[in-house]
């Protein structure tokens, strides 16, 4: 059994961004840039996250980082997210599985959806251009 796992994130987690501490400081380690499949879908939550889920129809493919994690630091990181954010597995552009972050149902009820943008990133780079 491997003493680490991989982790899909999609946001605020990744490089760079505001919660990227909570990977690097329990061990994380950058593996690459990678997409999701065509089935999923991405919203703004308040502008202060993403929710990312999967769905049947094909949609667009969503910007990912996957990062390699202690399987002991698993839960800490997980502690430490957004409520309606979980874990599940994220199908990736290859047709490999990994575990990541996707928002529940729920959370993405009458926020803005921003799947066209292709993730996160993109989208924030678009709002600080709106400013």
């Amino acid at each position: 059994m491997s003493n680490t796992t991989l982790l899909a994130v999609n946001g605020t987690l990744m490089r760079g961004l505001e919660l990227n501490p909570n990977l690097t400081k329990v061990g994380g380690k950058f593996i690459r840039e990678d997409k999701t499949d065509l089935h999923y879908r991405l919203w703004s939550i308040n502008d202060v996250h993403p929710a990312m889920i999967r769905t049947l129809e094909e949609n667009y493919s969503v910007d990912l980082e996957i990062w390699q994690l202690p399987m002991e630091a698993f839960a800490a990181v997980l502690s430490n997210e957004p409520a309606g954010l979980s874990i599940g597995k994220v199908i990736l552009a290859d047709g490999s599985e990994v575990l990541g972050v996707l928002g529940e149902p729920w959370l993405v009820e009458g926020q803005r959806e921003i799947t066209t943008t292709g993730g996160w990133r993109a989208y924030t780079k678009t709002m600080m251009a709106t400013a």
